[in-house]
């Protein structure tokens, strides 16, 4: 592996961590609250949750690099999309505890967010 490389499954990591905060910390926390809560349970938000979700996206962004090797931009967001999160939904959804109204802003937010993965993999990694 390059340096070049390297930096790009960096940067792609910071772009789907930058994401995942927005969108379930700023954007849907309500929402997964108040579900978490109407099950008696707490969400987990504690640091080491957190911690968790930084590994996540650096393995994630280390999957997507991977597929990029292998197919286009287009195949790479699809394939992640699929990996990373309609598969982490079904269990999710299985466990009961995915609030299915957050759906309607997390599937598209996180088909963008692999796009952009990808994309700053793609730009990052490329050859000069």
């Amino acid at each position: 592996m390059t340096l070049r490389s390297l930096l790009a499954i960096l940067g792609a990591s910071a772009w789907v961590s930058i994401n995942e905060f927005l969108r379930n910390q700023i954007l849907l926390m309500p929402k997964w609250v108040a579900h978490y809560q109407s099950m008696g349970l707490e969400f987990p938000a504690a640091p080491a949750n957190g911690a968790v979700w930084g590994v996540w996206s650096l393995v994630f962004a280390g999957v997507i690099y991977a597929l990029l090797q292998k197919f286009s931009l287009r195949q790479t967001t699809a394939l992640s999309w699929v990996a990373g999160f309609v598969m982490m939904w079904l269990v999710v959804g299985n466990m009961g505890v995915l609030p299915f109204d957050v759906l309607p802003y997390a599937v598209p937010w996180s088909l963008l967010e692999c796009f952009g993965a990808a994309w700053i993999i793609g730009k990052v990694d490329s050859k000069p």
